[in-house]
C-alpha cells in the first residue's frame, strides 16, 4: 500500500518531520518516488516504522538504529545477535535482583541491627563488588549512596546497607532511559539504606519493571521478525 508522508505520519502518530528526520537518519528506507515526482512510503517503510515504536522503548534507541541499520545493509544475522546480547543482559539482572531479593530476606529473618555496623572502605567495596572506584564516587556524587565518614581521618566508610543499594543501581544500569527509570533512581537515591522494609519495597517495585520490560522486548522482537520477513519475501 502507497502512503504520502502525511497518511504515514498520522498512522504511527509522528509528525512528518520526525518521518523525515528517521528517513535522514537511515532508520527507514528512502521514499520512494512516484511518476510524478511525489514522495511517497510503503509497507516495508510502515514496518521499520513498526519496529521503531516498539523497539526503542524495549532496547533503547542506540540499540534500535544499530538493529535497523544492520538490516539495510542486509546484515540480518548480526541485528539478531545484538537483540539475542541484550536479552542476555536483561536476564541476567532478573537473576541478580532476585539474588538480592533472598539476601535482603535473610538480613530481615536474622532481624539483626548488626548489619549496619559492619564497615568497609571505598577500596574493599570495589574489590567486592567489582566495581570501580570512580564509579562508586560517581554514585555518591550523585545522591544513590551517602558514605558514612570515619571519625578519625573522615575516610568514606560503607555498611551492607550501602551495598544493597549499591547492587539496585547496579541492576538499573542496563536499563532504558524513560520518565519510570528516572522515578526509581530517584527513589533509591532518596531511600535510608538501613530500612530494609524500604530496600525490599524498592527491589520488588525494580522486578516490576524488568517483567514489563521483557514483555516490551518480546513485543520489539515480533514487530522485528515481521519486518525481516517482510524484507526476505518482498510484496
Amino acid at each position: 500500500m502507497k502512503m504520502r508522508p502525511q497518511k504515514m505520519a498520522t498512522k504511527f502518530m509522528i509528525s512528518p518531520s520526525t518521518l523525515r528526520n528517521y528517513e535522514a537518519k537511515g532508520l527507514i528506507p528512502p521514499a520512494e518516488r512516484s511518476e510524478n515526482g511525489y514522495r511517497f512510503y510503503t509497507d516495508l517503510h510502515s514496518a521499520y516504522l513498526a519496529c521503531i515504536q516498539t523497539m526503542a522503548p524495549a532496547f533503547g534507541m542506540e540499540v534500535t538504529t544499530e538493529v535497523l541499520h544492520d538490516l539495510q545493509r542486509d546484515e540480518m544475522h548480526n541485528a539478531l545477535w545484538v537483540i539475542r546480547e541484550k536479552e542476555v543482559v536483561l536476564y541476567e539482572d532478573k537473576e541478580k535482583l532476585e539474588r538480592l531479593i533472598e539476601e535482603i530476606r535473610q538480613l530481615a529473618d536474622d532481624n539483626t541491627s548488626s548489619f549496619a555496623k559492619e564497615r568497609l572502605t571505598i577500596h574493599q567495596v570495589s574489590t567486592l563488588m567489582k566495581i570501580p572506584k570512580s564509579t562508586i564516587r560517581y554514585w555518591e556524587h550523585a545522591g544513590y549512596v551517602i558514605a558514612d565518614r570515619d571519625l578519625e581521618n573522615s575516610y568514606r566508610r560503607y555498611h551492607k546497607g550501602h551495598l544493597l543499594k549499591m547492587k539496585l543501581i547496579q541492576i538499573m544500569q542496563n536499563s532504558v532511559y524513560s520518565e519510570e527509570t528516572v522515578k526509581s533512581k530517584h527513589r533509591i537515591a532518596a531511600a535510608e539504606q538501613s530500612d530494609l522494609q524500604c530496600v525490599m519495597k524498592l527491589a520488588e517495585n525494580i522486578r516490576t519493571y524488568l517483567d514489563k520490560r521483557i514483555e516490551s522486548q518480546i513485543c520489539g522482537i515480533s514487530k522485528l521478525y515481521s519486518l525481516i520477513q517482510l524484507i526476505k519475501t518482498p510484496v
